[in-house]
């Protein structure tokens, strides 16, 4: 039986593109339930069910910042991709950086896409509606039982 809300991690550090991001997937065509990590040691207790985390869902997708304190999103990227169980999740790096040894360094680490943010709030509304629908509706996701 197949769940009807995806379920999404956001692994960022700004509270105001939090704010904008939950904003904008309540306003995409389909059902979200959105989760926050704030950096990257809090993404992977997450993603690894630990401490206060034990209970939490498994994302049918990871929304990740590159830049953010205690651990950056490459290590995290670098940590899911190499997890036997988390691999299989697709990860979009989604951040300001335009730096090209980002994008490449992110595509070595097996990012399944990178895309930059965009400061007009109508293009980052426009920009996760592209993401809701390529990765929820035309994309088919693995399924997996929750434990």
């Amino acid at each position: 039986m197949k769940r009807a809300a995806k379920i999404l991690l956001l692994v960022e550090d700004s509270p105001g593109d939090v704010r904008l991001t939950r904003e904008a997937f309540r306003s995409a065509k389909g059902v979200t339930q959105l989760h926050v990590a704030s950096d990257g040691v809090e993404a992977m207790a997450f993603l690894r069910r630990e401490g206060q985390n034990r209970d939490a869902p498994r994302p049918d997708l990871i929304l990740l910042d590159l830049n953010m304190p205690k651990m950056d999103g490459r290590q995290v990227l670098s940590l899911i991709k190499a997890d036997n169980d988390l691999k299989t999740i697709p990860t979009v790096i989604l951040t300001t950086s335009e730096a090209e040894a980002d994008v490449a360094r992110s595509y070595e680490l097996q990012a399944n896409c990178y895309l930059c943010k965009p400061v007009e709030l109508d293009a980052f509304e426009s920009l996760v509606n592209s993401i809701y629908d390529y990765w929820f509706v035309k994309t088919r996701l693995p399924y997996r039982e929750q434990v």
